[in-house]
């Protein structure tokens, strides 16, 4: 099972959960840290790397003498990553998505393949978890990219027997968890959709609810069994639990304001370890996220076979 637990804003305590839950889960898991532009669930489980390796993208590269500036490569391009100016034909790799169309197009080769560095994957243990994380290149401006080799790297783990992430077949015995990035553009989603259940993690303040709004509304086409997790409970109003009722959005779990987790928090401290009086709300949250997510594979099952 792949489950992601994901929020509409930063600074709600989606890392923190995660870390908790990883700790805790009573099978065993990989711990996957997708928010590569800022990852930093390595700071709470403290990982031993065994593997750093580059990730790159296929990108075009020019053989000038070959190029008649046809510009049927440019053309097709929507992204401008290649252009006409006169006789020369100009190259952008930075804004080069890596579909591939301009080297299948190109009639005289005058394209052939090479790679831009997105970031790097690093892989290890923490304990008896499996580790993953991505980490950007500095300056890269496109993530899903190097997320997607992330995800592959934990499909070929043993995160799921399909290799898709969400097959329908005889799953393995590792499941997966996943700190998505924070918000609803690309990234986000891009981390969520292989997932067989969503944990959305809030806080119950104005800026929580409208952008705990967004995440519900970005990812239930997705079709994924969502639930939401309330961190802070106590402080701000009950604007969260009156839209989750009002929108059918199960509360799995609300964590309440305390100073023992801030002080755990930075100290990078695990918080069901650091503050084991909450180790009863993870656990409830665990039994709350395995039955969706089974229950969502069955119905999946059954749809399939109809």
């Amino acid at each position: 099972m792949i489950y992601a637990i994901a929020s509409g804003k930063g600074g709600t305590g989606k890392t923190t959960l995660t870390a908790s839950l990883a700790s805790m889960w009573h099978r065993p898991v990989i711990a996957v840290d997708l928010d590569v532009e800022e990852p930093n669930l390595h700071l709470f489980l403290h990982p031993e790397i065994t593997s750093e390796e580059p990730a790159l993208m296929e990108i075009p590269v020019l053989d000038a003498e070959r190029c008649t500036l046809c510009g049927l490569c440019a053309e097709f391009c929507q992204f401008k990553a290649l252009s006409v100016m006169g006789k020369t034909l100009l190259l952008f790799p930075e804004m080069c998505h890596g579909c591939g169309g301009c080297l299948a197009l190109c009639p005289e080769k005058a394209l052939t393949p090479g790679g831009r560095e997105l970031g790097h994957i690093l892989s290890g243990n923490a304990g008896s978890l499996g580790f993953i994380m991505g980490r950007l290149r500095v300056g890269e401006a496109m993530s899903p990219p190097l997320m997607r080799q992330v995800k592959q790297r934990f499909n070929n783990s043993g995160g799921d027997s399909s290799g898709n992430g969400m097959g329908d077949g005889e799953h393995k015995e590792t499941d997966i968890l996943i700190d998505a990035p924070p918000g609803v553009s690309c990234p986000a989603v891009n981390a969520v959709m292989d997932a067989d259940c969503i944990v959305l993690v809030t806080e119950p303040t104005p800026f929580g609810l409208h952008d705990f709004r967004l995440a519900v509304e970005a990812f239930r086409p997705l079709g994924k069994p969502m639930g939401a997790v309330i961190n802070m409970a106590g402080i701000g109003d009950a604007g969260v639990q009156d839209y989750c009722a009002a929108e059918g959005v199960p509360i799995w779990a609300e964590i309440p304001f305390s100073r023992a987790v801030a002080e755990a928090y930075s100290k990078g401290q695990v918080v069901c370890q650091a503050v084991p009086e909450l180790r009863g709300v993870f656990t409830a949250l665990m039994g709350s996220m395995r039955k969706a997510a089974t229950a969502a594979r069955a119905n999946r099952k059954e749809a399939a076979r109809a």
